[in-house]
């Protein structure tokens, strides 16, 4: 597969976005956030944050609102902050799941990078006795029963929010246009859900789905991805990403190929580097599912079990549309 390289404006924005991520928050890949927050008082519980990609501005940001959170409820809780370095590293994110059984912390806010592949390390954690809280990335319903595992999840309808992106975007076409997907890793439940909602909305408006390809939530694997989709399909009117990461890769072999504003494309997570590219029009969509506040949701939630004050039920929380 041939590479066709980023445009500057994009990928340097982009690219300094995930070098900042990493420099913040890599140092947690291995270790507290605030080393402080390890030194838990006698009744002050210890909550667990586990997320995907640090190279992610969605997770950074999703980072800094749990923090935020426990600054300001510094009395209530102590927060470990966690993240992998990558999508895929599955390995890496049960490492981190058994550092925090090690550590004897109280509950887990976990979104995993496989909605499969992590439940065995979880079910581990509830028999040390952790409450394990899932947020973003659902957790396989059937290999949780198989597990004999209830885990709430606090989190959005991604394939609702991805149905209205989508709709978004039917409006610019006509029935029979041919669209494509770059989807995220797809044995992640987010990223299947996303890719429904948005199939769901293309079959609405009779649009012609010619391609739906991984692009692992990664910006140049998906760059990659839409150029061939641009190479085969030469009247391609559209490409739907299932994150802001791959949108922003698509954007780049658009310009590449020369068919900026021939071929449009929405994204997912409202990240701050696809905002100039919304308000320029080529994306047209994405969705804003408040990464700063996901974490928060799920935290406040572990709390409220802790507690007692609730039961470990499920939430769904908010997910908006987000235009020029």
């Amino acid at each position: 597969m041939k590479h066709h390289p980023f445009s500057n404006s994009v990928t340097a924005l982009a690219l300094a976005l995930s070098l900042g991520a990493l420099t913040t928050l890599s140092g947690g890949c291995r270790k507290s956030a605030n080393t402080s927050d390890n030194q838990a008082a006698p009744g002050k519980p210890k909550v667990a944050l586990v997320m995907k990609s640090l190279a992610n501005e969605f997770f950074s940001t999703m980072a800094e609102g749990a923090k935020k959170h426990q600054a300001a409820n510094a009395t209530s809780y102590h927060l470990i902050v966690n993240g992998i370095k990558n999508e895929t590293d599955l390995a890496e994110q049960v490492n981190l799941v058994e550092q925090m059984i090690a550590q004897q912390v109280n509950a887990i806010v976990i979104a995993p990078a496989d909605s499969k592949a992590l439940v065995t390390v979880l079910k581990h954690a509830k028999a040390a006795g952790i409450l394990v809280v899932n947020i973003d990335n659902k957790l396989d319903a059937d290999v949780l029963t198989q597990a004999d595992l209830q885990v709430p999840f606090v989190g959005p309808d991604n394939r609702a929010g991805a149905r209205k992106v989508g709709e978004v975007l039917a409006k610019q076409l006509q029935a029979g246009d041919k669209v494509a997907i770059i989807e995220g890793i797809p044995t992640a439940f987010n990223g299947q859900q996303r890719r429904l909602g948005f199939e769901d909305a293309m079959k609405a408006a009779g649009a012609n789905m010619v391609s739906v390809q991984s692009g692992r939530w990664e910006m140049e694997t998906a760059n990659n991805v839409a150029s061939a989709m641009l190479s085969e399909h030469a009247d391609l009117k559209a490409i739907l990403c299932a994150n802001d990461n791959m949108a922003l890769g698509a954007v780049s072999a658009i310009q590449a190929a020369g068919k900026t504003g021939k071929v449009l494309v929405v994204g997912f997570d409202n990240i701050s580097a696809v905002r100039p590219l919304l308000n320029k029009g080529q994306v047209v969509a994405t969705a804003d599912q408040h990464g700063d506040q996901l974490a928060v949701f799920g935290i406040e939630a572990a709390l409220k079990i802790l507690k007692g004050e609730a039961p470990p039920a499920d939430q769904t929380t908010a997910v908006d549309v987000v235009t020029k």
